[in-house]
């Protein structure tokens, strides 16, 4: 685990489209969210009853993820041109007082470290935080692999980005 503030730079554009839809949790999901991406368009997002909501990743909180997902593989955030068009997932879950986000980066073709590192376990990133603080990250496997969770992204969450059951990454296997 990584702790990182935010930092102020740039982050390529990325995300997809996300209806608004309301889904019921109580222990455990009872409907999921059929969201196609969770955030990078101006559309509101997903409620869950349990207070989870699927926001819109800004700039602003892309570039914050970008500095943390460098960090968290100990490189420069030049190493990476931006997030993964359409794989940046944002939440706030109301219950816990928790952001929570999810992307993949873009490497750098100039940054061969970069690349490996997108090749095995920090492939797809989760991380969370508490109000303003920093965000903590977690590295959850290569997206196309039955990797174990590092984290256990709450089923309210999972719910609006529309993720199977359980899940740390956007891809079910």
């Amino acid at each position: 685990m990584l702790i990182v503030g935010a930092a102020a730079i740039g982050a390529g554009a990325c995300g997809g489209s996300s209806g608004t839809k309301t889904v019921t949790v109580t222990k455990t999901v009872t409907k999921a969210a059929k969201s196609k991406h969770g955030s990078g368009s101006s559309q509101g997002g997903t409620t869950v009853a349990s207070g989870a909501k699927n926001l819109v990743a800004t700039p602003t909180v892309k570039a914050q993820l970008l500095a943390a997902g460098a960090a968290l593989h100990k490189l420069p955030v030049s190493d990476y041109t931006g997030l993964t068009k359409g794989d940046t997932y944002y939440a706030y879950d109301a219950g816990t007082k928790t952001y929570w986000a999810g992307t993949q980066l873009v490497a750098s073709s100039s940054s061969q470290k970069a690349q490996i590192g997108n090749q095995d376990d920090g492939a797809y990133l989760v991380f969370k935080k508490s109000g303003s603080g920093p965000w903590k990250g977690w590295e959850t496997g290569a997206a196309d692999t039955a990797a174990s969770c590092q984290v256990k992204v709450p089923a309210a969450v999972i719910a609006v980005w529309g993720w199977a059951a359980g899940a740390c990454h956007p891809r079910s296997f």
